[in-house]
């Protein structure tokens, strides 16, 4: 049990095995430090990333972890996959059975990734009630058309989901061969550029997210490798 939100007295008895009476002593005698003080609230809120002790036994001291990852091609953005190699999978000895993905990205697309032990960061960066957008580098078949950008804007139809998508900006950063266009998304659906370029028959040979919110992939980061990361949470997100 490691609890996002749990009365220190609950904590304390799931972990020890002892009933919450018992749990009443240790409290009055000053043997529980709470982020390393000492605390007799028996309703101290115990977070996932809270430390907790008792006496010189650590009964949790989960770090959260915040990371970004230059997505290499033909890698799945999984934790697990039974055929192919996950971004986790490319971790080199370290312990991140308790990461996941804030987002992912196709198997031949490349670019940024963000992972995270703390669902809270991960669930703002992937609401839309956040704003969150994300930015692509993508290389084209053919070149980028007026009605293209129009359509973008506005929003084009899925007709198997039956919804319009947001509006998004598309603007042209190469007219000649290979073409090339920058993608600024606020959501992030299935495919969803590659199905918006389809629209106009016009195939994405290449796909490359270099920014999220905040965060922008440094020049200097190689594919499969990671970096520490700040959170920069709003401190009102729940």
């Amino acid at each position: 049990m490691r609890s996002k939100h749990a009365r220190l007295d609950r904590f304390i008895s799931y972990h020890k095995g002892i009933s919450r009476r018992a749990v009443k002593p240790l409290l009055a005698q000053g043997r529980v430090r709470v982020d390393n003080l000492s605390t007799c609230s028996a309703d101290t809120v115990i977070g996932e990333f809270t430390r907790v002790e008792i006496d010189d036994e650590v009964l949790q001291a989960k770090q959260p972890r915040y990371l970004m990852m230059n997505k290499p091609a033909g890698v799945v953005s999984a934790t697990h996959d039974a055929q192919h190699k996950t971004v986790i999978d490319l971790f080199s000895g370290e312990d991140v059975g308790d990461l996941h993905l804030a987002g992912r990205l196709d198997y031949n697309s490349t670019g940024l990734l963000l992972l995270t032990n703390d669902g809270r960061w991960s669930r703002w960066l992937s609401d839309p009630r956040a704003g969150i957008v994300k930015r692509y580098r993508v290389t084209l078949r053919d070149p980028v058309t007026q009605p293209m950008i129009e359509a973008f804007q506005t929003g084009i139809h899925f007709p198997y989901e039956d919804l319009v998508t947001r509006p998004a900006a598309l603007n042209v950063v190469s007219a000649k061969a290979p073409y090339i266009a920058d993608v600024a998304l606020g959501e992030g659906r299935y495919h969803q550029i590659k199905r918006m370029f389809g629209r106009f028959r016009n195939e994405v040979l290449a796909l490359h997210r270099y920014a999220i919110g905040p965060y922008t992939l440094p020049v200097d980061l190689e594919p499969g490798q990671t970096r520490d990361v700040e959170p920069k949470l709003p401190s009102h997100w729940s």
